[in-house]
């Protein structure tokens, strides 16, 4: 895989990364929300009005746009499983700025999805 073609394909899984973590964010400030279909216009406004959780679905937005330019330059077989490197990412990133844990089983994990990634790549 060209260099550019792989800069490309991990720009689009760091949006992507950066859209799970911001709305990771936005949940934490939203509190825990009742689970019913009569509150689902409570959750829209309340959502619709923080701004991380915004962040994160433009994240998206411009993540679908560069995965879509990376998909005309890679194949398929090839740029989907790069998805996982943002699993690596989002655990990483998550440990720091939420506290949360990293067991050895995860850490474990974690490297499995590395040499995956990069034995596809070199594929």
């Amino acid at each position: 895989m060209r260099g550019a073609d792989l800069a490309l394909i991990l720009i689009g899984v760091l949006l992507n990364a950066t859209a799970q973590l911001l709305l990771k964010a936005g949940a934490r400030a939203l509190g825990s929300l009742p689970l019913s279909f009569a509150d689902a216009g409570l959750l829209l406004e309340r959502a619709a009005l923080n701004g991380p959780i915004l962040a994160g679905l433009l994240c998206y937005v411009v993540s679908v746009a560069v995965w879509i330019l990376a998909l005309t330059r890679v194949e398929v077989s090839v740029a989907y499983p790069m998805l996982s490197v943002g699993y690596v990412v989002n655990a990483l990133a998550a440990w720091v700025l939420f506290s949360e844990q990293l067991s050895v089983q995860r850490l474990a994990g974690i490297g499995v999805i590395v040499l995956g990634c990069w034995l596809v790549a070199r594929s």
